[in-house]
């Protein structure tokens, strides 16, 4: 029950609180928003790779060879390139999407919908095998979803919506992560053998996050003095969950 409760906890704090400091971050002006958003952005970047290779498929292997743990990584990845390509969930800054912006709108909620209820069980499924695991990935979850709920603002409201409407339908799809969460929760307990699938899609999907969208992004900016702060924020995230990780096995 416990574990129930953390879980829970974890589970606002990634969704609603998200929301909600994303939320904060548009009453700052548009300068310093595009600043903040990059550098959390750059430091999500960080705690994902972290998260991924140092803590989850670490743990997948106490459980399962690590050629199957790699396997279902590997199938992981090309799931959500399968899922990105077709509901576009995630921020588009290309000809094809303001010209398209009016349809983006409904596109972006569902696809933040699905994004959410992915996490929600990851979530799930890190507090399962251990309470450190899931502070650290809540942790990682929470600094990629702030600057993604920050795009996602900026495609609603140039989608037509208000700035209340783009905040109840940002909340509205968050809580997907709340029911998927505590559905594997239930799930999971039953069915203990699948925690290690669950812990290498994890790994998939955080790995995916950062290799394919937020890299990406980050190349965008090539000036010497910027990339600098890029590479060492990405340092940053990695070191933070290292820390993490050589206290969970510490404790162990």
């Amino acid at each position: 029950m416990l574990v129930l409760i953390y879980i829970i906890i974890a589970l606002l704090a990634a969704s609603v609180g998200s929301i909600a400091l994303s939320g904060s971050l548009l009453m700052l002006n548009n300068k310093w928003l595009e600043r903040v958003s990059g550098y959390l952005l750059y430091l999500a970047g960080g705690t994902l790779l972290g998260s991924a290779l140092l803590g989850l498929i670490p743990e997948a292997t106490e459980s399962m060879d690590i050629e199957n743990v790699l396997i279902w990584v590997l199938i992981g990845i090309l799931f959500f390139f399968i899922l990105e390509k077709f509901i576009l969930w995630r921020m588009c800054h290309d000809e094809n999407c303001e010209r398209q912006i009016h349809a983006a709108g409904p596109m972006i909620i569902i696809g933040d919908a699905v994004h959410n209820a992915i996490d929600g069980v990851v979530i799930a499924a890190s507090f399962l095998t251990s309470i450190e695991l899931g502070i650290f990935v809540t942790l990682s979850v929470v600094l990629h979803e702030i600057p993604q709920e920050v795009g996602d603002f900026g495609v609603l409201i140039k989608s037509g919506y208000t700035r209340k409407k783009a905040m109840f339908y940002n909340l509205l799809s968050s809580s997907s992560a709340i029911v998927a969460g505590v559905a594997a929760y239930f799930l999971l307990s039953y069915i203990e053998n699948f925690l290690p699938y669950a812990l290498a899609l994890a790994a998939a999907s955080f790995l995916y996050i950062s290799l394919a969208d937020l890299i990406p992004e980050m190349h965008k900016e090539t000036k010497p003095k910027q990339s600098l702060i890029q590479f060492l924020l990405i340092l940053l995230g990695v070191f933070i969950i290292f820390l993490s990780v050589m206290n969970h096995n510490h404790a162990h």
